[in-house]
């Protein structure tokens, strides 16, 4: 049976009270609705896209406040990107026809001497 972490203990970070139930449920509504409930990047970009999540700036697990000024709208795709490069993660490049990464270091792309396929070496 997994043991409890100790109460002293001391958080990295001081946590942020969420709003939970109906008053959470308002303030996201609220929020969409300060966008008419579009994507903000997706607009500025020209495209009219529906806004799915209502995203933190700065995020709250980075110390990013729970304020009205620190949330912006946003769809999904637009959510992932940002979210990724907040965090430090890159982008999956994808596949071709044939199945394989389009990433030339992707080791699927390594032939059986460990350089990438094609290359002369």
């Amino acid at each position: 049976m997994p043991s409890r972490p100790p109460k002293d203990k001391v958080l990295p970070r001081e946590r942020v009270a969420r709003l939970r139930g109906r008053a959470g449920q308002d303030q996201r509504k609220r929020r969409l609705a300060r966008t008419d409930g579009l994507c903000e990047r997706c607009e500025e970009k020209g495209f009219t896209v529906f806004a799915t999540v209502v995203d933190h700036i700065d995020p709250l697990a980075l110390g990013g406040s729970d304020d009205d000024s620190n949330t912006r709208n946003l769809c999904d795709d637009c959510h992932r990107d940002v979210t990724a490069e907040q965090f430090g993660h890159q982008a999956v490049g994808g596949c071709g026809a044939d199945g394989l990464p389009l990433d030339p270091s992707h080791p699927w792309n390594r032939g059986a001497s460990g350089t990438p396929q094609g290359s002369k070496v």
